[in-house]
């Protein structure tokens, strides 16, 4: 909401600043995005009067004038102003004054005719005018005097955010009354006395829809001349509030709507079929809007109608048929309550709204609507003339409004400042709460304007702002603190993220929003977790894996001609579960380009999947991690495994599949893997082991299988026969070819044995080996390569 300063001051007007009111409110939570002044800085500029004006004999478009500038004297200017002409009053910059931009005036020749000041239009000042030309002032503007203070320029312009539960802010009265609360400054009087009925002429008023209309008042004006002029006054206060004025009873209805809170609407009483009705919109009805929008009206969707067709939308904008031009001789005002339910979200669906839906929706005061009737009936008369009819009245169901109780030891309890009954008391009469003591505090009635004040905390709140927020001492807590204990078993969150970092990986976080394409592709997902409003269109779903957010973060770095991508990512994963949804946290890492940065010591080669693959068993070290051929929806068949641990699966590993590579334009496939983030918090408690003080014993067996038999399934054939002698097992060689007959592969392993007590003879060796070569011949038929 915008509004002006000036307009609020004549309201209230506490001895503040404009920078002591913007932080005044602001800590009231009527926070103050922008203030800006009304008009540049100038000075020198009086109103004048065009007393003369000739053609200037050197230039066609020149005119040279005299002018009145109070001095008694007349002045003589040159001007080039299209609108120039004698009896005008406009803004004069005398000699000397200096203009916005630091332009200073200077007496000057134009063409060989001496000029004395310059007549200024409204741009040259700085002010908004829609005139081309010079600035022109009323009639009985006060020639000589400042034209700073005559329009009031040296006004400042706040812009506020209103929160939605403080609809009554939205008005220069409820401002005021803010304002007044906050500073212990007493409001100037603003009485709205009832204007006299001059003709009995009334239209029936009927609410077919009582539960969302409270209160319509509706009141026939005869006689009015529309095409009258808004006074200056008001279409300043209009501009400096951001409504452009339109015409004089469109600017009065406005004008109340900033003044008072209540939003109004006036129809052309020639385009009314007799009475009024307040109903939900019928089947296929239509309206054309002020906006001149064509709009089918749904069923629940409440309108102002005649008795043969709809003339508004109720609480959102005028039907254009029925709107009131400057030919209008005969109108009708309304004030009405809307019950905020009925107009909310409306607006969002006709794909529109306006300043009175968006208090509407909001809630408006609901005994305010006979003031409003009242306060720009006086103000039509006053500018446009006319006669005034009697109000009439229909009401339908109000808000019931309850007490509210609220105790002083929960106050100080709450806000950690010990404040007295007297002092609470104070609070709530400032803030217009009517309150009536009660043994444990006050009984507060919850007025008609405040739809916030539900329960105790509202009020407590109300009081806090009242008092201050930054009054409220921020003292630290203190309580006795121990440190947490930190289990052996279990690594923290940030020595995993450590460890990556260590490993040559950088932390990148995604939205868990996602495409539904990267669902599909990536995890074959077709019925993610959808969001019932998401906030973007490629947004919608809940991701099932982390693939897709370090797949587009790879895309995003080679647009930007990185030649090499290691990321890893630490976050949650939604989907579907039995009786509702599970949301288990995984690691996921991702690299691409060369195995090491580029440097003079090693050829470049590029990462693969055994690269990975070590740094998933360096992360579940020391537990030793098993892998396991499966597919996978997003990955290289042939090329990727499942992760397991003590026979579980917790994850996957492997090459991005081509496919995907081609789709989302990527140089070449990066490896990845995605594994629960449990197994890399748990670990293995260290145990302390004595070094054996004797040598050890290392056989090497080459070993013939066939080429479908996996490196993983032979370690678990030595694992099941391995004596405690046994220290290591380890592949060091894999063979293919000359020596090696086809469908055949020669695997070298490297066995150690070790004691702690004694040097190790080969008749302690040999039964192990053989042991383990019997027990490779009967698993996977492997033979001693020759």
């Amino acid at each position: 909401m915008q509004f002006s300063e000036q307009w609020l001051r004549s309201w209230v007007n506490p001895s503040i600043s404009s920078d002591e009111l913007s932080y005044l409110l602001t800590m009231a939570g009527l926070e103050v995005e922008e203030t800006t002044p009304a008009a540049p800085a100038f000075s020198g500029v009086v109103v004048a009067e065009v007393k003369e004006v000739v053609k200037h004999e050197n230039a066609d478009r020149l005119r040279v004038t005299k002018v009145d500038v109070g001095t008694g004297e007349l002045v003589q200017i040159v001007c080039g102003a299209p609108n120039v002409a004698v009896g005008l009053k406009v803004p004069c910059a005398m000699s000397g004054a200096v203009l916005p931009g630091d332009f200073k005036i200077k007496p000057t020749k134009m063409r060989g005719v001496e000029s004395n000041g310059m007549l200024c239009s409204g741009k040259e000042l700085g002010v908004p005018d829609e005139v081309d030309g010079l600035l022109v002032l009323p009639a009985d503007a006060p020639v000589g005097s400042s034209i700073r203070d005559y329009l009031g320029l040296d006004d400042t312009l706040f812009t506020l955010k209103i929160t939605p539960n403080r609809a009554d802010c939205l008005s220069i009265k409820g401002l005021a009354r803010e304002v007044s609360a906050l500073t212990a400054t007493a409001q100037q009087p603003f009485a709205i006395a009832p204007v006299a009925a001059a003709h009995d002429e009334v239209r029936a008023v009927k609410l077919a829809a009582g539960k969302a209309c409270g209160r319509y008042i509706g009141r026939v004006l005869k006689n009015v001349d529309a095409a009258a002029v808004t006074p200056e006054w008001m279409r300043r206060r209009l501009e400096r509030s951001g409504l452009r004025s339109i015409s004089a009873i469109v600017d009065i209805t406005n004008y109340v709507l900033l003044e008072q809170g209540q939003p109004m609407h006036a129809f052309d009483l020639a385009k009314v079929d007799g009475g009024i009705t307040v109903r939900f919109a019928q089947a296929g009805e239509t309206l054309v809007c002020l906006n001149e929008k064509e709009v089918t009206l749904a069923p629940d969707t409440m309108v102002i109608a005649d008795d043969s067709k709809a003339l508004a939308i109720a609480g959102i904008m005028g039907g254009l048929h029925s709107g009131v031009t400057t030919d209008s001789r005969d109108i009708f005002l309304e004030s009405a309550f809307f019950a905020p339910e009925a107009i909310a979200g409306k607006a969002r669906t006709l794909g529109f709204g306006s300043d009175s839906s968006f208090r509407y929706e909001r809630g408006v005061d609901f005994e305010l609507q006979r003031d409003a009737m009242e306060r720009a009936t006086a103000l039509v008369l006053d500018i446009c003339g006319g006669e005034a009819g009697p109000l009439v009245e229909a009401l339908g169901e109000l808000p019931v409004r309850h007490d509210v109780s609220v105790r002083t030891a929960r106050v100080s309890r709450v806000l950690g400042v010990a404040l007295s009954a007297d002092e609470i008391g104070q609070t709530l009469s400032r803030l217009g709460l009517p309150h009536q003591a009660t043994a444990e505090g006050f009984a507060v009635a919850a007025p008609s304007f405040r739809f916030d004040i539900e329960i105790e905390v509202d009020l407590i709140e109300e009081i806090a702002r009242v008092y201050g927020y930054d009054a409220i001492p921020s003292d630290a807590p203190r309580s006795r603190q121990s440190m947490l204990p930190l289990p052996e078993n279990r690594r923290p969150r940030a020595a995993v993220r450590h460890f990556m970092a260590g490993r040559d990986y950088q932390e990148v976080v995604s939205y868990a929003f996602v495409e539904e394409k990267w669902e599909a592709d990536f995890a074959a997902n077709l019925d993610p977790v959808r969001l019932i409003n998401p906030i973007a269109s490629q947004m919608s779903v809940m991701r099932s894996t982390l693939i897709g957010g370090l797949v587009d973060v790879l895309s995003s770095n080679i647009n930007r001609k990185q030649p090499r991508v290691r990321v890893f990512e630490v976050a949650r994963v939604f989907s579907r579960a039995e009786g509702g949804f599970a949301q288990p946290e995984k690691i996921a890492a991702l690299a691409w380009g060369p195995r090491v940065a580029e440097q003079w010591s090693l050829k470049a080669e590029r990462v693969d999947f055994y690269d990975v693959k070590a740094d998933v068993e360096a992360l579940l070290a020391p537990r030793r991690p098993s892998f396991r051929a499966a597919p996978h929806a997003a990955l290289h068949p042939g090329r990727c495994a499942e992760v397991l641990l003590d026979g579980q699966v917790i994850g996957f590993i492997g090459e991005l599949h081509p496919r995907w590579v081609q789709a989302y334009d990527l140089p070449s496939a990066p490896v990845l893997f995605e594994i629960d983030f449990a197994a890399a918090q748990d670990v293995v408690p260290v145990k302390a082991q004595a070094v054996s003080r004797f040598q050890a014993v290392r056989r090497d067996l080459a070993l013939l299988v066939d080429e479908r038999v996996e490196v993983e399934a032979m370690l678990e054939s030595f694992a099941r026969v391995s004596t405690p002698i046994v220290s290591e097992v380890a592949l060091f060689d894999v063979y293919r070819g000359k020596g090696v007959e086809e469908g055949k592969k020669s695997l070298a392993f490297r066995i150690q044995l070790q004691d702690m007590t004694r040097t190790l003879t080969d008749e302690d060796v040999e039964p192990v080996i053989a042991a383990m070569l019997a027990a490779l011949a009967e698993d996977h038929q492997a033979s001693l390569r020759a």
